[in-house]
């Protein structure tokens, strides 16, 4: 009797992995919204004028604030002071505040309004930022795209203060039990969230034969909606935790901001956010431009308009198939019984193939792109169950670098050497995106659950927070990088789209040719550029991150063994 009264919330199995289910759906929505115009940068080339500078400056404003307005750092103390419950719900509220405005910076109605006009005469010029060549605006950048940006940065805000503040739950109801397992398999359903966002994002926008990207945001901000809701249920859940353990979110050992400087003056703290920032950098970047990498490097022919395969419901039909790949392969790793562990991962390997077979009928670079997550769903749970009971968090790292630049290369040298075969070039794409996603999968299963072995208890959220910020520089840079490179390397394309424009609008002014004959010609000649890039030059750079991954992750493991950090210690003793 007397056991059961002093059992808890975190005890139960059950209650603590519906806590992580919450926590995981808000995490998908954010990560739909974030990529939420990936899939559809050649529409926004076409449509809004957006080049590829103006798109990576707007994807790169994500992480502004919290780069250089150090909000992550102040975000990392709300958590560590307020306690996740608050920090959920101010994160969640953040995100949807930025996402409407970023869904009004793309809709018809900001085109031809009063702000338009403001935001194309000004913030033109950022006193200091401009100096420095970090500014998120610049003379010639489109209204839209510096609107967006705006709203960009707000959502990014709470989505990083989301994401330290899911990562510290986590924590508080997992440690000492399956905590790896538990952020390998919040991250492997949140990044199912790409898959959503690759496969919806462009159906929505071309939804009934009707362009719109401002549809496709407006699909995004109703998730995020969704994740303020999960947070919500959260919030009680976690603060009846708290009235049976007693424990209190403000802390009797309260955080002092000179524990900041004892988490920095820490090498392994170091090593790990180096690793952290190089990883990510070479992945989420990556993402934002992958479709249109593909557009650019497959050969691909759209169906028959009449066909199944050019229909909205093939859409609904393949997404059903890619659940059915993520939910088998997943459960597969509970199963105590050989045989229907065996029977679920044949389920999930059939369902996998139906749907690549879809995705190489429907000529569709984004729903090629979409099974990136899906290995990571089937593997994650393992590598996260390996770490909690056998250790190797760091090898796993330098495994996870390697399969990185291998990956990089292959779309940066083989992919291109196989346009023109329309089968062999798909079925690169498709192993590579497969393989990338599983090595994405070795970091939340290894880095995040090193970090409580690195700080105190009472400055992992602080921890956390740095990391993220340390992050967040290399997620600004490099999707400008990346946009900045493209543009570079592809001169003739933009010299073209540039010439265009020019001889268009000495027509109009002479009277020899109506405006919309003028938006047409540049319209198409967008379409056709969208789609020829050399992206070369930007996988390379991708690639080289991977490289100084490696060299860290191994310098790692040699700092580990030398002062018992114990990374590669299993988490469960």
């Amino acid at each position: 009797m007397t056991q059961a009264i002093q059992k808890t919330l975190r005890d139960s199995a059950a209650m603590r992995w519906t806590a992580l289910l919450l926590l995981a759906l808000a995490m998908f929505c954010s990560y739909i919204f974030m990529d939420i115009l990936s899939p559809i940068k050649d529409l926004m080339q076409s449509t809004r004028g957006w080049d590829s500078t103006a798109f990576g400056t707007m994807q790169g404003s994500e992480v502004f604030l919290n780069v250089f307005v150090f909000f992550l750092i102040f975000a990392g103390i709300i958590l560590d002071k307020m306690g996740v419950r608050f920090t959920a719900l101010l994160s969640g509220a953040v995100m949807l505040i930025g996402a409407v405005i970023k869904w009004y910076a793309v809709s018809e109605a900001f085109m031809g309004s009063g702000l338009e006009a403001w935001f194309t005469n000004n913030l033109n010029y950022i006193p200091g930022f401009d100096e420095l060549g970090v500014s998120p605006f610049y003379e010639g950048m489109p209204a839209s795209a510096k609107f967006a940006a705006c709203g960009f940065m707000i959502f990014g805000c709470g989505c990083e203060m989301a994401g330290i503040t899911v990562s510290r739950g986590i924590v508080k109801w997992f440690k000492g039990r399956e905590m790896a397992l538990a952020m390998g398999s919040e991250m492997a359903l949140a990044r199912l969230g790409v898959a959503t966002c690759m496969i919806f994002s462009p159906f929505f926008a071309r939804l009934g034969g009707n362009v719109s990207v401002s549809r496709a945001v407006a699909f995004g901000v109703v998730l995020m909606c969704i994740a303020l809701i999960m947070f919500v249920v959260y919030f009680f859940m976690d603060k009846k935790l708290d009235a049976q353990t007693g424990e209190a979110e403000e802390k009797d050992d309260p955080f002092k901001v000179s524990d900041i400087g004892k988490i920095l003056s820490d090498s392994g703290f170091w090593l790990v956010a180096l690793l952290c920032v190089l990883y990510y950098s070479a992945i989420f970047p990556f993402q934002k431009y992958a479709v249109n990498m593909l557009q650019c490097n497959l050969t691909l022919t759209p169906p028959a308009a009449d066909s199944f395969w050019a229909g909205s419901s093939v859409t609904i039909v393949q997404y059903i198939i890619m659940l059915v790949v993520a939910a088998a392969g997943f459960a597969s790793n509970f199963q105590k019984k050989a045989n229907a562990k065996y029977c679920l991962l044949g389920i999930s390997i059939i369902a996998l193939v139906i749907y690549c077979y879809m995705g190489f009928m429907r000529q569709s670079a984004e729903s090629i792109f979409a099974v990136f997550p899906l290995l990571a769903v089937l593997i994650t749970p393992i590598l996260g169950s390996y770490v909690d009971h056998k250790g190797k968090a760091a090898s796993m790292l330098v495994l996870g670098s390697l399969l990185l630049i291998a990956c990089h290369l292959t779309f940066a040298f083989i992919l291109p050497a196989f346009k023109g075969n329309a089968v062999g070039g798909v079925a690169i794409a498709y192993i590579t995106i497969l393989v990338l996603g599983a090595s994405f999968s070795l970091v939340p299963a290894s880095l995040w659950p090193s970090v409580p072995k690195l700080v105190e208890q009472k400055t992992i959220g602080s921890a956390y927070a740095l990391i993220f910020w340390i992050q967040n520089i290399g997620l600004w840079l490099f999707p400008l990088l990346i946009g900045k490179v493209l543009d570079k390397t592809n001169p003739e394309l933009v010299a073209k789209v540039n010439a265009v424009k020019e001889s268009t609008k000495t027509a109009v002014d002479a009277g020899t040719m109506t405006v919309e004959e003028a938006q047409a010609q540049v319209t198409a000649i967008s379409e056709q550029v969208a789609v020829s890039f050399d992206y070369t030059w930007p996988l390379v750079m991708l690639a080289s991150l991977g490289v100084a991954a490696l060299i860290l992750g191994l310098i790692l493991k040699v700092v580990d063994r030398k002062k018992g950090l114990g990374l590669e210690l299993p988490n469960i003793k």
